[in-house]
């Protein structure tokens, strides 16, 4: 296996559902902490939206290992921040049976 460079600093959020005082809720991030990482990035597509078009770019994010159930370990629904770069997480899978590293598959979705 190819060695891993962890030189990008992400922070991890996670959804939190804040109450707006008139039965509903608004959605807004929580930093979870921050981690190195390596960013890949795959190839884009574009998709037509409503009203836009939005330009979709899948990348792989390597980070340090952490057990199940760890506050800083990557999940499906939160996303990685990088200033004004956003990445939402799709799947997180192990490295390698060690466990060392984690592979997140997320999305950036760039305004066309």
């Amino acid at each position: 296996m190819t060695a891993i460079h962890l030189t990008r600093s992400l922070v991890l959020e996670g959804p939190v559902e804040v109450s707006d005082g008139m039965g509903g809720f608004t959605l807004t991030w929580e930093p979870l902490g921050t981690l190195w990482a390596s960013v890949l990035p795959g190839t884009g597509r574009d998709a037509a939206g409503e009203e836009v078009v939005l330009s979709t770019v899948p990348y792989r994010i390597t980070v340090r290992g952490a057990p199940q159930g760890a506050p800083s370990r990557p999940t499906v629904g939160q996303r990685f921040r990088d200033n004004m770069r956003v990445f939402w997480i799709h799947a997180v899978t192990e490295r390698d049976d060690s466990g060392q590293y984690l592979v997140c598959f997320v999305e950036e979705e760039i305004l066309a």
